[in-house]
């Protein structure tokens, strides 16, 4: 029997693109995946946060993070930062669509396009990452694909519409497609993250809501800690789960097992 131990987890040579890496659980994830060997490839819309976000990387872990600066939601330009990763590695291993938004308020408040622009970044954004690292993927006869959910996208909360609707169809995707590309030897799987404190939250940190119930509702009443996804997003991007398709592993302090 074949004991390879640690070497599963090893990223060495391959190449990772993470989309909304320049902060946040993206940041986060591209430090875990640069720490293990991984070539990374930030992207987002801000070329200074992008830039600075590389920076760290190479001088921390690796020395060949780039930024490639791209808007999820426009195919031609997600279709062009592919072609770019390609021309500099010549391969894509893992993408991890981490690209996402949330705008917040009663569903009499806010506005369709709200709604609509939360669903172009989170779902929109996620599809047309996938669909064009996919080619890429089956040439090479393998890859990983990590969608970055939210418990949201498996349990309700109120006034949050725009963001459990976007996150539920993530979930979905990430399902469907998993059982898509099994047989291409592509593992798509996805993380429902619990109360991280992100920028993305930081405005509701301190918040009656956030004290009685975001944190109230895990089992260890506390905010995760950004480094605590990296488990996580490792375990998908490496040959640990090679029998994985459609999984929502989620990181939550046991928000939904509560």
């Amino acid at each position: 029997m074949d004991l390879p131990g640690i070497k599963l987890f090893d990223l060495t040579g391959r190449v990772a693109i993470i989309t909304g890496g320049s902060k946040g659980l993206g940041l986060a994830m591209a430090a875990g995946l640069a720490s293990a060997g991984c070539k990374t490839v930030i992207v987002n819309r801000n070329s200074e946060e992008g830039d600075d976000a590389a920076k760290k990387l190479n001088d921390q872990y690796d020395p060949e993070s780039i930024f490639i600066s791209a808007d999820v939601t426009n195919e031609e330009e997600v279709n062009a930062m592919v072609e770019k990763v390609m021309a500099k590695y010549g391969r894509i291993d893992i993408l991890i669509n981490s690209a996402g938004i949330n705008i917040r308020g009663a569903i009499d408040e806010l506005k369709y396009e709200d709604f609509k622009k939360v669903m172009r970044v989170n779902v929109d954004g996620t599809w047309l990452a996938s669909k064009a690292v996919v080619p890429h993927m089956k040439k090479n006869k393998s890859g990983k694909i990590i969608n970055i959910a939210s418990t949201l996208g498996l349990v309700g909360l109120a006034n949050r519409t725009p963001y459990t609707s976007s996150k539920g169809a993530v979930v979905q995707m990430t399902r469907a497609l998993g059982l898509e590309l099994a047989s291409s030897n592509i593992n798509v799987n996805g993380i429902c993250p619990g109360p991280f404190l992100t920028e993305m939250n930081i405005p509701i940190a301190d918040s009656p809501e956030a004290k009685n119930f975001i944190v109230g509702a895990t089992a260890m009443g506390r905010w995760g800690e950004l480094k605590e996804i990296q488990g996580a997003a490792l375990f998908l991007a490496s040959d640990a789960s090679s029998y994985m398709a459609g999984s929502m592993v989620t990181v939550d302090a046991g928000w939904v097992a509560k």
